[in-house]
């Protein structure tokens, strides 16, 4: 059995410094509990809010050390959602996508780790100010929402800034980062370790429809699009600053660059996306990967995954050191 050690595998008692990213609808129970058994650190995706959902979910986590994730915009609208988690004691509570002051007191004063993924250097800033014990620097190449800066630049300035002005902060890198070549690089780029989203996405234990995983076999890292046509469709309010990067298909074509359009015409495109989106069909629907596409070839089980691409970065940093 390999083990890469960093700060992160340290400080968390993990084996690896991999987490999986709280995905919503596709990041369950079994998917946390998977990678965390597998020596990583999983993460339950809170999306927007159903409570029974969740209480699912840490249920088929049951036994192991799991995180949860939260759209933060959208947790403002329901903070009972966040207090009710913290009675499962997650091993961290990752908040993206919003301002999460409101929210720092009661995660620590339940003693879960608090992450804060980032966009771009504003957000950094934002998160070493609330005192973060990790920050994940995003890039543009991550599948669902996200923004514009890409990993390879974003991940060692948002290193440069916490070594200098919050050293004992982790930093995580995501976008694009699907075999062990991607998480050597992110070390090499100042990152103590991963959270990755497509790659799990792909997995057996994702909530992922059977036709969306042959899709992402079938796609390249030339296959998606950021665009916020889907959101659109579901009719979710998304702050214009995140679009949603998903698999370019027959309903990206047909309302890419129309959004006018579909938001005159949601009444009726609406249900056929949800139908769709039930339904696993891979062309009139948003299909939730990104960029790393191109670097998945089969779904594998998540501890293979975990396990593989330790292995993979190990190797790749031995080669180089």
């Amino acid at each position: 059995m390999t083990t890469l050690m960093t700060r992160l595998t340290r400080s968390w008692n993990l084996r690896y410094p991999i987490l999986s990213a709280p995905m919503a609808f596709a990041g369950g129970g079994q998917l946390a509990a998977a990678v965390s058994r597998s020596g990583g650190l999983g993460l339950i995706g809170g999306g927007y809010g159903d409570p029974s959902w969740l209480e699912e979910q840490f249920e088929a986590a049951r036994g192991h050390s799991v995180g949860v994730g939260f759209i933060t915009w959208s947790l403002r609208k329901s903070p009972s959602l966040l207090t009710n988690v913290l009675k499962h004691r997650p091993a961290a509570v990752m908040l993206s996508f919003g301002d999460p002051r409101p929210f720092v007191a009661e995660i620590r004063a339940a003693r879960a780790k608090l992450i804060c993924q980032c966009q771009n250097m504003e957000h950094v800033m934002d998160a070493v100010d609330v005192g973060a014990n990790a920050v994940v620097a995003q890039g543009a190449e991550a599948g669902g929402h996200g923004a514009l800066r890409g990993a390879i630049t974003f991940v060692p300035e948002a290193a440069d800034y916490i070594r200098t002005h919050a050293p004992d902060t982790l930093l995580l890198a995501a976008g694009g980062i699907a075999d062990g070549r991607g998480l050597a690089a992110a070390l090499m780029l100042g990152a103590d370790g991963v959270l990755m989203g497509t790659r799990f996405w792909a997995s057996k234990e994702a909530l992922v429809h059977a036709r969306h995983h042959e899709a992402i076999v079938e796609t390249d890292g030339d296959g998606t699009v950021r665009t916020r046509v889907a959101d659109i469709a579901r009719q979710i309010p998304w702050p214009k600053e995140f679009t949603a990067r998903i698999r370019r298909n027959a309903f990206t074509s047909r309302w890419h660059g129309r959004e006018d359009e579909l938001e005159k015409n949601v009444s009726v495109e609406g249900p056929r996306y949800r139908k769709a989106f039930a339904e696993g069909d891979p062309e009139n629907t948003a299909v939730w990967f990104g960029e790393a596409a191109g670097l998945v070839h089969a779904i594998e089980p998540a501890g293979a995954i975990v396990e593989r691409i330790a292995a993979e970065a190990l190797a790749c940093l031995k080669r180089y050191s």
